[in-house]
């Protein structure tokens, strides 16, 4: 494993636990240039999995991109980390066991929104306005009108 810090290719393992359900293990390691300490987590991949963006692109999913996004929707909303890597986690272990190699990029908002409708309404809005593309106030309106507020109750849940 590269270190971040300086690029040396050589790491030490310094201690391993499982995370997410036993779906990951984390480890800690420390470069054996620099002495720097960083994480790594590593995860079953069933497939590789091609996600299928507008005008026919094609990308390789990255379940890091898909982390981040949630990420940045909850951002000040205190949200566990945990829970948005159990988020991140679970919609890839979704499409990995569809059988399917290729996913809509539709699909995969859908499948976001879908998770932080339970996690945090606001959230859950946040998210929405980037991946539906509001145009207008009142579309931003009339789609927040309709959205439940379980974002309490579920931050108080974990």
């Amino acid at each position: 494993m590269r270190c971040p810090f300086c690029a040396h290719e050589h790491s030490q393992v310094k201690d391993s636990r499982p995370t997410e359900d036993g779906a990951a293990i984390r480890r800690r390691r420390q470069c054996e240039n620099c002495g720097a300490r960083f994480t790594t987590f590593e995860r079953v991949q069933l497939r590789d999995i091609v996600v299928l963006k507008s005008e026919d692109k094609r990308e390789t999913f990255d379940r890091s991109k898909l982390e981040r996004s949630i990420a940045l929707a909850c951002r000040k909303r205190g949200v566990q980390s945990e829970r948005i890597e159990k988020l991140a986690s679970s919609i890839q272990r979704q499409i990995e066991t569809s059988g399917e190699s290729e996913i809509k990029a539709g699909r995969l908002g859908e499948m976001a929104m879908e998770g932080l409708k339970q996690i945090d309404s606001v959230a859950y809005i946040r998210f929405a306005s980037v991946y539906k593309d509001f145009r207008e106030a009142k579309d931003f309106e009339d789609f927040a009108s309709n959205v439940k507020d379980v974002g309490s109750q579920n931050l108080a849940d974990s």
